[in-house]
């Protein structure tokens, strides 16, 4: 695996951070008027609250003070209904993350959800996304997008995730952080927060290591990420963003059997350890915002480029890899990519009433040489051994997208949008021999959606809406890779998925602070892609026709006094096949009505919070409805429930203030599975989730 050096804008990013400390603070400095943080993106409206438009829209505070190691994005959006997030206690996968649906049959990274990172996609142009460099740390708050309005945001946007990071005030306290729990589990974390001059800065950094819950888990990462916003002028600010992430040999423990959970969740599959199964990650970023505010007009200017290593060791056996046409069981991958955004927006009024126009463009691009080798040499394995794929592959996308916001009536208001995509994928295989034919190709695709809806101001404290729209989700590189005949060449036969989306919602919130939520939703797909066959490494993909997905969500919060608040969410999902087709397996019919893999049908969460004075107390309960684990629906992960437990306790000193934090995972010792490898083609379905553990940790948040 060769690794990339840093992109430009990160370099640039690095060397601009480097002189915050040494600008002088001046009187023109204090005159100086800061430019106000301003949402120009898909269903957000300038000085229009989210209370106010007709989309399921959370935006959950990043805690400064959270009782937990900070690692994963996991740890903080378990309340939000409709948004699955399981840990697979497995650092060589990503977090499995599901929005009504959408994404959960993504057996590693995430598809199907849009993902953004300060503005910055971290989904590719083909939707295959990444949650590993998202650095919790330095976060201010993660906006989760459900329904039809995720449309706006492009190719495989069943929904919209995006994590941003704080920006740094006069005042703000730096902060040093260190954890340690079960398993080995180690952070040491620090952040630099601030205002110097017209620089705002936050610089977070976290090493983390573990041993992990499972045998052959042990996994280390180190994490970088950046944030330097300079106010030019009035009404003037650029951002420079960037970020770098190193994750080396983070073993991978694979699933298990349902018989082997019940011999020992712990344990790791033989073939784990007999080709020593592992990932290495290498990602670094960066990437520029230009805003600037002109009376009613609001313009947004955003570049960004970076790199992606990937080396991966499969459990493939090499009688499997005698096929010509096999790419091996060592994956490895370099990858780069960047692209471009530009909006604008108008504030004003159409016949008297509030009015706002955004209209724009951006346009993506990622080229990855992908290649593959076999996984030993002679009768040694988990080696790379001879080579047997070399490709280069490029995919891209070009948008525009306009969207309108009207307060019609005192009463009413409308949103609507519309976003025209064109995706185009191309291969150009270097890997051509006399039984390995020319597997080079390329296919297009494009779509329009649009999407509407309508608000109702029932009272001051309540509203009502209604949205309907289209959604589009082509196939990423993976599923184009082999064709389901088991011939050479790529699988240009896959059509786009297609969706219709309705939502129905009603928001309330009171003086006393108490919020609820509540939505209903459904989503027709027509052109729905599964696994057409899995075996020896390798899947294939097929339309399968129609599906649905539907249920009901809501969230309450409900403040307790001045020093208590309880939260809780759940969410019913219905995810069935509509259209009933056969599989590659002995041609098994899946019959219409047939729940789709990796859908729980139920969710729900609930979380207690009490902060008399310097002590702070929670208590969590989670719970999880049954998930299929394949299309047949052969077998399921039973549902579960767990409870969690924290306390903290802080001091005010001379320097800041000092924190010491302690929290105990299932708490009860519940045996459970954290989450399901969809249609695994060996049957080993199953992350068991960890029994109890323990987490300590000291925060000093100090004053310069």
């Amino acid at each position: 695996m060769s690794h990339a050096p840093l992109p430009p804008l990160f370099a640039c990013g690095v060397l601009a951070f480097g002189f915050v400390p040494v600008v002088p603070a001046t009187a023109a400095d204090a005159a100086t008027a800061t430019l106000p943080t301003v949402q120009v993106q898909a269903a957000r409206v300038r000085g229009v609250d989210d209370f106010d438009l007709p989309a399921s829209l959370s935006s959950i505070a990043v805690d400064r003070d959270a009782n937990r190691p900070q690692v994963q994005l996991s740890e903080t959006v378990a309340g939000v209904p409709g948004l699955l997030a399981r840990d697979r206690q497995n650092y060589a996968q990503d977090t499995q993350l599901s929005i009504r649906g959408f994404g959960a049959r993504s057996s590693f990274g995430v598809r199907g959800v849009r993902l953004l990172l300060d503005g910055i996609p971290a989904t590719m142009p083909d939707g295959q996304g990444q949650l590993s460099h998202f650095n919790i740390l330095g976060a201010e708050r993660v906006d989760v997008l459900r329904g039809p309005f995720s449309a706006l945001y492009g190719n495989s946007s069943g929904g919209v995730l995006q994590l941003w990071s704080a920006d740094g005030q006069q005042g703000d306290p730096w902060r040093l952080r260190t954890t340690y729990g079960s398993n080995g589990t180690w952070t040491a974390a620090a952040q630099l927060l601030g205002q110097q001059g017209i620089a705002h800065y936050n610089l977070a950094a976290t090493h983390f290591r573990t041993d992990g819950y499972r045998d052959h888990s042990r996994a280390r990462r180190e994490s970088v990420n950046g944030k330097l916003g300079l106010d030019l002028a009035p009404g003037k600010r650029l951002d420079l963003l960037f970020n770098y992430l190193d994750s080396p040999d983070a073993q991978d423990p694979l699933g298990l059997s349902r018989e082997q959970v019940r011999q020992d969740p712990r344990q790791a599959t033989s073939v784990a350890y007999q080709y020593n199964t592992r990932k290495s990650v290498r990602q670094a970023q960066g990437g520029a915002i230009y805003t600037q505010e002109m009376g009613a007009q609001t313009l947004r200017l955003m570049g960004y480029a970076g790199s992606r290593s990937v080396e991966q060791y499969l459990a493939i056996p090499p009688a499997v890899q005698a096929n010509p046409l096999h790419a091996g069981g060592v994956i490895d991958l370099d990858s780069r990519y960047g692209g471009a955004d530009a909006r604008w927006a108008w504030h004003g009024e159409l016949a008297g009433r509030p009015f706002e126009l955004t209209v724009g463009a951006n346009a993506d691009r990622q080229r990855q040489h992908r290649t593959g080798y076999e996984n030993f040499v002679g009768s040694t394995l988990g080696v790379k051994g001879a080579l047997r794929r070399d490709e280069i592959d490029t995919v891209s996308n070009v948008d525009q997208f306009a969207q309108a916001w009207w307060q019609f009536a005192e009463r009413w208001s409308a949103l609507a949008g519309v976003r025209h995509t064109e995706v185009r994928f191309k291969s150009s295989d270097r890997y051509v021999t006399a039984s390995n034919p020319d597997d080079s190709g390329r296919t297009d695709y494009s779509g329009t959606l649009p999407v509407a809806g309508l608000v109702f101001r029932a009272s001051d404290d309540l509203r009502l809406h209604a949205s309907v729209g289209r959604g589009f989700e082509t196939p990423t590189f993976n599923e184009l890779g082999y064709r389901a005949d088991g011939a050479a060449g790529l699988a240009l036969d896959l059509a786009a998925a297609k969706s219709r989306n309705y939502e129905l919602g009603a928001k309330w919130r009171a003086p006393s602070g108490a919020q609820a939520e509540a939505a209903l939703f459904r989503a027709d797909t027509d052109d729905e892609l599964a696994v057409a066959s899995s075996s020896g490494g390798r899947s294939t993909y097929r339309n399968i026709g129609r599906t649905r997905r539907e249920g009901f969500e809501a969230q309450w919060r409900q403040p307790i006094g001045q020093d208590m608040q309880l939260d809780l969410a759940y969410t019913w999902v219905d995810a069935t096949v509509r259209s009933p087709y056969a599989t590659g397996n002995a041609n098994a019919v899946v019959a219409a009505g047939s729940r789709l893999p990796g859908v729980a049908r139920q969710q729900f969460f609930a979380r207690w919070q009490w902060q008399p004075r310097t002590w702070q107390f929670a208590a969590e309960a989670v719970a999880s409805g049954d998930t299929v684990v394949d299309d047949l629906a052969s077998a399921a992960a039973p549902g579960y429930t767990v409870f969690n437990l924290e306390a903290s306790r802080r001091w005010q000193t001379a320097h800041g203030a000092l924190r010491t934090f302690a929290r105990i995972d299932n708490v009860l010792d519940r045996d459970y599975i954290g989450s399901v490898i969809v249609n695994d083609g060996n049957g080993r379905f199953y992350e068991p989730g960890p029994s109890r553990g323990y987490t300590v940790g000291l925060q000093w948040d100090f004053d310069r």
